[in-house]
């Protein structure tokens, strides 16, 4: 009987970080830990942009910003440029822009959301809360991948809403005890009201959700989520 090992496929990623810098780095971490990979050489080559000038995406969603799709265009063709066959922005906001001009990209994009919603509905096929940035919710992003798979995603009222852009407040200031203080209170508060788990649609949340101390197998990261798709996009089944 043939013995199955997962091989590099030669794809090189880039990787367009620094939005924010701790989701960044967290996702490159589970890159290095996922990959199937014994030796240096087995993981994947990595072209990375951190770009923290960025501006900031849920601000512009909200008309109070400058836009950040030419800088996010400007770097992704740049990535390209680089070697990249393979593209991922672990940053979920930043996908509502991606999308006006993603056909134009030369190589493909692991779509951040898409996987999100799909790891969602494997593990909860009745539904998952989504807790977001407040421009994520507000662009519909989200909403409109979970119809498409005939997915049920429960958004939290208003105040909810702001807790969780508190606790990315507080990721992105390095402030984890408080950003798991208040998550727990928020995640609990919703399981409360409906025990389904939830779905951390911005990188910052799953930090937050780390923090916390809450059961992993209640969340769906949307990290984790984009790892293991970038996993699956840069290794091949090879029988021995």
């Amino acid at each position: 009987m043939s013995e199955v090992k997962f091989v590099k496929n030669g794809k090189k990623l880039g990787v367009l970080g620094g939005m924010g810098p701790a989701a960044a780095a967290e996702f490159l971490r589970q890159l290095a830990v996922k990959c199937p990979a014994t030796i240096d050489q087995e993981h994947p080559v990595v072209y990375m942009i951190g770009d923290c000038e960025t501006p900031d995406r849920s601000t512009a969603i909200f008309g109070a910003g400058e836009s950040p799709l030419p800088k996010l265009k400007k770097n992704l063709l740049q990535l390209c440029e680089m070697g990249a066959d393979v593209l991922a922005v672990p940053c979920n906001t930043a996908h509502y822009f991606i999308d006006q001009f993603k056909e134009e990209l030369p190589v493909p994009l692991v779509h951040i959301v898409e996987e999100t919603v799909l790891a969602a509905q494997r593990l909860s096929p009745e539904g998952a809360w989504m807790l977001s940035t407040k421009g994520t919710r507000a662009t519909g992003i989200y909403q409109k991948v979970a119809e498409k798979y005939n997915f049920t995603l429960y958004i939290p009222n208003e105040e909810q809403s702001d807790k969780s852009q508190q606790v990315i407040n507080f990721v992105k200031a390095n402030q984890m005890a408080e950003a798991g203080a208040l998550c727990k209170e928020l995640v609990e508060e919703l399981w409360a009201e409906r025990n389904l788990p939830v779905m951390t649609a911005c990188t910052e949340l799953p930090l937050g959700y780390d923090a916390s101390g809450l059961p992993q197998e209640k969340s769906v990261s949307s990290i984790g989520a984009l790892v293991d798709a970038t996993v699956k996009a840069l290794y091949e089944e090879k029988s021995l």
